[in-house]
């Protein structure tokens, strides 16, 4: 399209059960190791039939955020606000002024904001108290929880805008924030997504007869796209993405990691839980097309592969259906659960570190594929090295709400 802008990576990074730096989270992907455990703390849920979850166990805020900054932010918010600062110091941001002066915009989002406050308020209504209520119970508590925290840590004054769409809320930040910049609104972006780990988000999964019951074998759990999966694991975590303007992140000298060169969204129109495989392919191809590209130029997908029998099934069969059976595929899901408003992010910064690396991540627990899905590549018991330009990022969430996005490595 005339007039469109180019969009770039100049920053990530992400903080997981699995490590907050690439480095540590590679060791763990090529160990076969996983972030997943038995939850003790959920053993005063009688009714909670899965005991599995990936939280973050070593988190803690850094000794320089002040507590005036705290102050407004749940658990949700401070991970992807530690998740941010570490972005914004490697595009070499961290400390620029001009990122405060209106050139720099928000787009993030999480499932819910922090249920502790959710807890709280609940608390009110219930028992006619208002015990553990202050005057920033709603900010931690808000859906734009961490799309306002973030703007106002790093006082930004750009565009904000807030995507708690659930496991599309990391992936449609960033999405908009390429379509923001594309379209020259301004040419700086703080991009992502993050989910704090609560027993309601499992209970959720729990009603719908969705989540893993391999509660005595917590490393063989989540299984996307394999014959005995029995469900998804719920984990949390943050990533963000510093995304610029072509000529703006070459103005300024900085490093390039990969261009974000489509962006497809829509939305299913007919059920909030059950996955449509044609919407689903569609979104697929809005992103090639806003790309500029046939199907034959992607070289691997990065699959949502939750583990659930109805997602599994309809998003391969999608996935087959645009790129047929040669498609390389996998689901890091398996490494961490399902992370929800982090995973579209998480995944985001993944595939550009593979894309850079020429090693894609195999699908762990991936044993026996289940004939009923799409037939592709899949990835399975350890990486694989391959050479690809395009790599495709796919998230689809509750509410029929879909998401691609397409990286092409930079030369």
């Amino acid at each position: 399209m005339n007039g469109c802008k180019r969009v770039v990576v100049t920053g990530m990074a992400g903080i997981t059960s699995l490590g907050s730096d690439w480095a540590s989270i590679e060791a763990n992907f090529l160990a076969n190791r996983s972030g997943i455990r038995y939850m003790h703390e959920w053993d005063r849920f009688n009714e909670l039939n899965t005991r599995l979850g990936g939280p973050i166990d070593d988190f803690s805020v850094p000794a320089h955020w002040t507590r005036k900054q705290l102050r407004s932010m749940g658990r949700v918010s401070r991970l992807v606000v530690g998740a941010a600062e570490q972005a914004l110091a490697q595009a070499g941001l961290l400390d620029d002024a001009s990122i405060r002066d209106g050139r720099m915009g928000v787009a993030c989002g999480s499932s819910t904001g922090s249920t502790e406050d959710v807890k709280a308020f609940g608390n009110m209504l219930l028992n006619n108290v208002a015990v553990g209520l202050n005057a920033n119970s709603y900010i931690r508590m808000m859906p734009h929880t961490t799309a306002a925290n973030l703007s106002i840590f790093f006082g930004l004054k750009g565009r904000l805008i807030p995507t708690s769409s659930a496991c599309t809320s990391g992936s449609q930040g960033i999405g908009y924030a390429y379509e923001a910049i594309k379209f020259g609104r301004l040419p700086l972006m703080l991009a992502g997504g993050g989910e704090e780990l609560c027993p309601t988000e499992a209970m959720v999964f729990d009603a719908l007869y969705a989540t893993s019951l391999k509660n005595d074998a917590p490393q063989t759990s989540p299984r996307p796209y394999d014959s005995d999966r029995d469900g998804l694991v719920i984990g949390e975590g943050a990533g963000m993405l510093v995304l610029e303007e072509l000529q703006h992140a070459l103005a300024r000298g900085a490093h390039i990691h990969a261009e974000l060169v489509g962006f497809g969204s829509n939305a299913d129109g007919r059920h909030a839980t059950r996955p449509e495989v044609l919407t689903m392919r569609q979104a697929m191809q809005l992103a090639l097309d806003d790309a500029g590209l046939a199907p034959e130029a992607i070289g691997y997908v990065n699959g949502h592969g939750t583990a659930t029998e109805q997602g599994d099934i309809a998003e391969t069969l999608a996935t087959h259906s645009l790129f047929g059976a040669r498609m390389p595929i996998s689901s890091q899901k398996s490494f961490f659960g399902h992370t929800l408003g982090a995973c579209g992010a998480l995944e985001s910064w993944f595939c550009i570190e593979m894309l850079n690396r020429d090693q894609y991540i195999h699908t762990l627990n991936l044993d026996i594929i289940d004939p009923r899905c799409g037939e592709l590549d899949y990835l399975r018991n350890a990486p694989r090295h391959m050479s690809h330009e395009y790599v495709m990022s796919n998230n689809f969430a509750f509410g029929g709400v879909n998401t691609s996005l397409i990286f092409r490595r930079w030369a």
